[in-house]
């Protein structure tokens, strides 16, 4: 039965881009149809349903130049310390991170995310998301977890 309404509703739907009318009516079994042509001897209820359409050129992006554009992030400089953290100064595991790689000595590159536009536009390129984040390679770490942390750092230096 809810199927059938579903059909009318998705057809009715479809009338109103053709710009047809679109009546409700309740038939005298008390069965509500939806439909252009009602019958003459019913109550009928012209519905009218808000359509937006947008009348401008068709949008078309050229997903091939998009992918072959460089990154913003081609122009800097590479991360001698061979890992790098992306974090903000107002991130408590960023800091409890950063404690954490000056007690054990391990050599990285803090990278703001909120510094500046290249720092946003690098992050960005990583996808984004939760911090401290941390890349060492091709390998990334969300978050921070002491072993993790040192497991991330061991496979730097290799």
């Amino acid at each position: 039965m809810w199927i059938d309404r579903a059909l009318v509703l998705a057809a009715t739907l479809v009338a109103l881009g053709a710009g047809a009318q679109v009546f409700k009516w309740t038939d005298s079994q008390g069965k509500t149809h939806y439909g252009d042509k009602p019958p003459e001897d019913v109550k009928r209820q012209e519905l009218r349903v808000p359509s937006k359409s947008y009348d401008g050129p068709p949008q078309i992006q050229d997903w091939a130049a998009i992918i072959r554009r460089p990154t913003k992030v081609a122009s800097l400089q590479p991360n001698t310390a061979g890992i790098t953290m992306f974090s903000a100064t107002w991130c408590g595991p960023c800091k409890i991170a950063k404690a954490y790689l000056k007690e054990k000595g391990i050599a990285y590159r803090d990278v703001d995310i909120e510094g500046s536009e290249a720092n946003a536009a690098e992050f960005d390129s990583y996808g984004g998301g939760p911090i401290p984040f941390f890349v060492a390679g091709p390998k990334s770490m969300r978050g921070f977890s002491p072993e993790a942390l040192d497991q991330l750092a061991a496979a730097a230096r290799r």
